[in-house]
């Protein structure tokens, strides 16, 4: 196996570990508002996630920047509670192109916490290798093919959801996103800090 394609699974398992389910309900809370005709707004909207991630990781690996673990742990929740509450304050009309903008820039402020949050492990992966672009390369681009695994599926069920059992667009936004915001909540009490 070669190194670009261990740390593209590592990237991979890393979005889809459902032990990590909280990058997963990130990126569902991020879809949750768009239909399935706004996939090309969808895939930049989890680019910008990626990018976001991506620099942060990369920052925390190579120790530019640290942050203490329990306060990221703690701020991954908040950042999923925070979009799935957009969403639904959004949930009753078309997203304006003012909208998509700061939801781009959500998704890629909120990138930068949930990087931070995968860095320690990925740290001790890399050791004391002088060049890690490759193998950060190669792990944000396994992320990246994990959250589109992630969106095709939640936008299919979506379309099913919709179309067979006639759920409403402001209905499947109200209800996915509560389950979200619900779950987040539970996440930021079991990973308070103080």
């Amino acid at each position: 196996m070669s190194e670009f394609e261990l740390f593209f699974g590592l990237g991979l398992d890393h979005i889809l570990d459902i032990d990590g389910y909280d990058h997963i309900l990130f990126v569902i809370a991020l879809c949750a508002i768009y239909e399935a005709r706004e996939w090309k707004r969808i895939l930049i909207l989890v680019t910008a996630f990626t990018i976001g991630h991506s620099i942060t990781l990369a920052m925390a690996t190579m120790k530019l920047v640290t942050l203490d673990a329990s306060l990221i742990e703690f701020l991954i929740p908040v950042t999923i509670f925070i979009t799935a509450l957009v969403n639904i304050v959004n949930r009753d009309h078309e997203l304006t192109p003012k909208q998509v903008k700061q939801n781009y820039g959500l998704a890629l402020g909120f990138g930068l916490i949930h990087g931070m949050g995968f860095s320690n492990y990925l740290k001790s992966l890399l050791g004391q290798d002088e060049s890690i672009v490759n193998q950060l390369f190669a792990f944000n681009v396994g992320l990246e093919v994990g959250q589109i695994i992630i969106v095709v599926v939640f936008i299919v069920v979506g379309v099913i959801l919709r179309t067979f059992f006639f759920v409403d667009r402001r209905d499947w936004v109200t209800i996915v996103s509560s389950a979200v915001m619900g779950v987040a909540i539970t996440l930021m009490i079991d990973t308070k800090f103080w």
